[in-house]
């Protein structure tokens, strides 16, 4: 969420794109670590989204990759995304939100902090991440819930976990070496967007956030020099157009020569005639001689005597 001027906030949304290996962990198992990320974040509407995101992810092969996987949040739109570029990407709900939700019903179950809630919560997750999640959603119907809210809320992560079986089975995941969560895409929040723009007193007006953000992603990905080249050289067209167009308001292009062709019915000595060229023998060298019609006018003139002479 980014701060608004007038008090308001808006969201932002964010992809993180990158490619996934397996490295050694301390115990001498392996486990999925993400390298060479990139970062694309707009403030605007899950469509608008959708439809920007694109170059990005072609930038990155994302069409043509052999596999893909999507880690996202469960939000419905977050599918439709994943959709219009890859049907076939393996969806996978990240494991934190999923935790979050069984936590929920927990605590409406048998309070919030109790200990009871904190033991049935510990052992569900363990079984959850490494084992079957079916037996996590029976266990989650078999909850005693006592009033109509409680019944409500432990209903609700039912639904909302049941539809999402496909993307809970965590411990495929992990074992095909698939990541389980979506640290890249928090990560990126936190470093592109919150970094700089929800600093402390700042209030940023709504059509200057993309511009931020753009610029942010391309520094964050580390292609600035890519980037700033295309930007750079789009700022300076934007500008010429500018001047051109602010010199054509000042100077009006002049008439067309057709505009200026003698009307059929205007005669010939309205127009002015074009100066006759000087006679033969009247230019030596580029030079006018003494017979050059300018040069009689100026002797003639010279050797007049002035009118005011007569008078002395």
């Amino acid at each position: 969420m980014v701060p608004l001027v007038g008090g308001v906030w808006a969201e932002v949304k964010s992809l993180a794109a990158g490619t996934v290996h397996s490295r050694a962990r301390r115990d001498g198992g392996e486990e999925p670590h993400t390298e060479d990320v990139s970062y694309f974040s707009r403030l605007c509407d899950a469509a608008e989204f959708t439809e920007l995101a694109l170059p990005e992810l072609h930038r990155r092969g994302t069409e043509k990759a052999g596999r893909v996987c999507a880690v996202t949040d469960g939000a419905e739109w977050l599918q439709h995304f994943v959709d219009a570029y890859r049907p076939d990407a393996i969806r996978i709900l990240d494991f934190p939100h999923a935790a979050e939700h069984l936590a929920s019903a927990a605590q409406a179950v048998f309070g919030s902090g109790t200990a009871e809630a904190s033991d049935w919560l510990g052992v569900q997750l363990h079984e959850l991440k490494h084992g079957d999640p079916d037996r996590v959603l029976t266990a989650l119907r078999a909850l005693p819930a006592q009033t109509a809210e409680e019944q409500e809320m432990r209903d609700g992560v039912v639904n909302y976990l049941d539809k999402r079986r496909a993307q809970i089975a965590y411990a495929e995941f992990q074992i095909a070496g698939y990541p389980i969560g979506s640290g890249i895409v928090e990560g990126g929040q936190k470093l592109v967007v919150e970094t700089r723009l929800k600093g402390s007193g700042m209030h940023w007006e709504r059509n200057n956030v993309n511009s931020m953000l753009a610029l942010r992603c391309a520094l964050c990905s580390g292609r600035w020099d890519e980037a700033w080249g295309q930007i750079w050289r789009g700022l300076r067209r934007q500008r010429a157009e500018r001047q051109c167009r602010r010199r054509q308001e000042k100077c009006p292009a002049p008439e067309a020569a057709e505009s200026r062709k003698p009307s059929s019915g205007q005669p010939l000595s309205a127009f002015p005639k074009l100066p006759k060229s000087p006679p033969k023998g009247t230019m030596a060298n580029g030079h006018p001689t003494q017979d050059h019609p300018w040069r009689k006018t100026t002797l003639s003139q010279t050797h007049r005597a002035p009118a005011s002479s007569a008078k002395l």
